[in-house]
């Protein structure tokens, strides 16, 4: 019995989280803006996984697992501000205007944009260097997806 006692206490240290690249910060980003209203909805988990698989070519699975990398990213992450200076840093204006329209598209897809979420994005969109019009721009593409 005491043997199985310690035996709980030195489990396995669950493995490091990778060091984040531009998918997986933007991946936590949706996770974050998600979250952000504290009701984190299927509807929303099934639209990153949508996003991630179409944005990265995944499968179903690899989309989900790596939704789940992102999650525990989002989690150990401090604020929004670094994932997305990370995608500013190495990807084309083009490409965080495409990372933006993904936002709305979760901020969007249970229905009602809240003002946390919206909070979330506005930090996202200042730190990627993107302006309210490429906002908007981003914002109707999303509407229309």
């Amino acid at each position: 019995m005491i043997t199985r006692i310690l035996h709980a206490f030195s489990a396995p240290k669950p493995a490091p989280l990778p060091e984040p690249d531009e998918k997986l910060a933007l991946g936590a980003l949706m996770v974050r803006v998600a979250k952000s209203d504290h009701h984190y909805e299927v509807s929303e988990i099934k639209r990153i996984d949508r996003l991630l698989a179409r944005l990265y070519g995944l499968k179903p699975i690899e989309a989900a697992k790596m939704r789940a990398t992102c999650e525990k990213l989002e989690h150990a992450a401090p604020d929004t501000a670094r994932f997305a200076h990370l995608i500013r840093e190495t990807v084309s204006i083009e490409a965080r205007v495409n990372a933006l329209e993904a936002l709305w598209e979760v901020v969007l897809s249970d229905g009602a944009s809240q003002p946390e979420e919206l909070q979330v994005l506005d930090v996202a969109r200042e730190a990627m260097g993107l302006s309210h019009c490429d906002s908007d721009t981003a914002r109707a593409l999303a509407e229309n997806s």
